[in-house]
Order: C-alpha cells, then sequence, then structure tokens
C-alpha cells in the first residue's frame, strides 16, 4: 500500500486528503481509497473504458468534490 496527500481547491477552501493505493486490490479494498481525518470518504478503481469510476462514497461527497478528487488521482497515475 502506498500513502500520498493532495489537496483540492473547492471554491476559496483547500481541502487535504490522504490517499491509501492498493496495488492489488480487491475483497474489501478499492484501488485508491480517499481519507480525511482518518475516515474514508470516498473510493475509486480504475475503469477501462473511462479514467477511475467511484466505488464508494461512504463520505456522501457531492459529485463536484468527487470529479475534483479523481481528476488531481488521474495525474498519478
Amino acid at each position: 500500500m502506498e500513502r500520498f496527500d493532495i489537496s483540492i481547491q473547492q471554491g476559496n477552501q483547500q481541502l487535504g486528503f490522504e490517499v491509501r493505493e492498493y496495488m492489488h486490490h480487491g475483497g474489501d479494498h478499492c484501488m485508491f481509497e480517499i481519507f480525511t481525518d482518518d475516515k474514508m470518504v470516498v473510493s475509486f478503481n480504475p475503469d477501462p473504458y473511462e479514467s477511475l469510476t467511484v466505488c464508494k462514497n461512504p463520505g456522501s461527497l457531492n459529485n463536484k468534490l468527487v470529479h475534483l478528487i479523481a481528476d488531481k488521482l488521474e495525474k498519478f497515475i
């Protein structure tokens, strides 16, 4: 598992997230799990037709923020 931090600018607010990447994902883990304050808020899996698709959204993040996070992650993959 690899960990790294990303920050997202949403409006005038800077949001920080921890990314946990599971290269051999499966079972309960998606490939990318996004955390804030040690709580998973959204996760993604690669998709053959798109770069990333939402796997889980337990933080009930709005679509705009989910897309901003996915766009940022795409720079790392």
